[in-house]
């Protein structure tokens, strides 16, 4: 029986959720993730739970912040003042937002706090820090 290993484009219907149970993610309902494994399109962590498993086989594994999202870094967190945004973006708490580098790399942010003309902007990925647990099932291997 045939195995996904790297470089096989494969299908699988997943839950994630957070260590107190928490669903963040899911494609029950809706069409399966896609992905070739080993070409860095998903988090490692999620690519080493799917290597192995056989068409049709359901599984749950773990996976650490290491092989997630990381963890938050501080240096990622910024404070700057209102009037560093554009005149018609209004700032506020949970909203998301894109920075471009001079060097064209665009950056994704969230602002999570605002005390009067400060506003700290956050670049860690929002499950940064966290251990996913996740059940799946291989639906197809290409």
């Amino acid at each position: 029986m045939r195995v996904a290993k790297n470089g096989d484009r494969v299908k699988v219907h997943f839950t994630g959720r957070l260590e107190n149970g928490e669903i963040f993610d899911s494609s029950q309902g809706s069409i399966p993730l896609e992905f070739t494994i080993g070409i860095g399109e998903m988090m490692p962590g999620f690519e080493k739970g799917i290597i192995g498993m056989s068409l049709g086989d359901k599984k749950t594994f773990t996976v650490s912040p290491e092989d997630a999202y990381g963890f938050r870094r501080e240096e990622l967190v910024a404070v700057v003042d209102r009037s560093h945004f554009p005149p018609d973006i209004n700032p506020v708490v949970g909203q998301p937002l894109q920075i471009t580098l001079p060097e064209g790399e665009i950056i994704d942010l969230v602002i999570t706090r605002i005390d009067g003309d400060m506003v700290t902007i956050d670049a860690n990925h929002p499950l940064a820090g966290e251990t996913l647990n996740f059940e799946v099932e291989l639906v197809d291997i290409a």
